[in-house]
């Protein structure tokens, strides 16, 4: 009787605990606390000690308590974390600037060796050079199909050696020879997995984009937004200056080919009866083009802004 009463009031402030700090952050990382040990989480509790508190626990109680807390406050945005509680996961509120926060926990991650049956979660190399071992070792060189070489009495790897692969189970020898060799390839620490920020849920690697990866991801969306616009001719603020200067070139083919006429057209059709002032615009990119210039035609040149005027230049079809 004394057990389950214990049990409830600790559900009780479980409970508790969670529903305030679903209240009091907005922010929440979910993290994977896959071969994380005790010592290694509370490190990371005092890095994270300011803005940032870590919650664990079942999922079952974490998912309870976030259903009590979103039908006590109707807030159903929150619900929106229990599927991510799946797996040994661990939720990190923070009111710190999430990619910050992230590089802080990457900072505790601690070297693992090899143990048989775990699954491996990076590709394990074995680099070329002496080992150390003396010529009795070689056994575990030969099994793995690894070519060594004696020198100097001990055993040397001649060349690198792709010893595990990224999701494979380490094996007996495997392990063995890490061991003997003293590496410990792999690491691990909070990982991660999910970001929750006011009701919507991302992918980590959103915070990596930088300002500019969303000004080309902003831009290539207006243009997409501008083409599909044009094509079916429904004007939108993307378009809308593409479907005027197309508006204005098909007026402006009009009046070319007709009496008609306007003001933005009246400077356009006057060149086209006086080319000659298409060759006044450019003798100056031909003199320019020439290489071999007398000195008699620099000073043609110097005198040719003289004679031309200033609308030739300030020509715009829009005044």
């Amino acid at each position: 009787m004394v057990m389950k009463t214990t049990k409830a009031v600790k559900k009780s402030q479980y409970d508790q605990k969670l529903c305030r700090l679903l209240d009091d952050y907005s922010q929440v990382l979910v993290v994977v606390a896959d071969n994380v040990g005790s010592t290694q989480l509370q490190n990371i509790r005092k890095g994270l000690r300011g803005d940032s508190v870590i919650l664990m626990g079942k999922n079952t109680m974490m998912k309870r308590s976030i259903k009590i807390h979103a039908e006590k406050t109707n807030n159903s945005a929150i619900t929106n974390l229990i599927p991510l509680l799946v797996g040994n996961v661990g939720l990190i509120f923070t009111k710190g600037d999430l990619k910050e926060v992230r590089e802080e926990i990457a900072k505790y991650k601690v070297g693992a060796p090899a143990r048989v049956g775990l699954v491996a979660p990076i590709d394990v190399v074995v680099p070329p050079g002496n080992t150390g071992l003396d010529p009795s070792q070689t056994s575990f060189f030969q099994v793995l199909n690894i070519p060594t070489k004696i020198n100097k009495g001990t055993v040397e790897i001649m060349t690198p050696v792709e010893l595990i692969k990224k999701g494979d189970k380490v094996g007996s020898s495997e392990a063995a020879l890490l061991s003997k060799l003293g590496i410990r390839p792999f690491s691990y620490g909070l990982v991660v997995h999910t970001v929750y920020d006011n009701g919507s849920v991302f992918s980590p690697e959103v915070l990596d984009l930088t300002e500019d990866d969303l000004i080309q991801k902003f831009s290539a969306g207006v243009s997409a937004v501008a083409s599909l616009s044009l094509a079916v001719s429904f004007p939108t603020l993307a378009a809308a200056p593409h479907m005027l200067i197309n508006g204005y070139k098909n007026l402006l083919a009009i009046s070319v080919g007709s009496e008609y006429t306007f003001s933005q057209a009246e400077k356009v059709k006057e060149y086209l009866k006086d080319p000659s002032k298409f060759a006044a615009l450019q003798v100056p990119v031909a003199a320019a083009d020439t290489p071999a210039a007398t000195a008699p035609a620099k000073e043609e040149k110097k005198e040719e802004p003289e004679e031309e005027s200033d609308d030739d230049f300030s020509f715009n079809l829009f005044e």
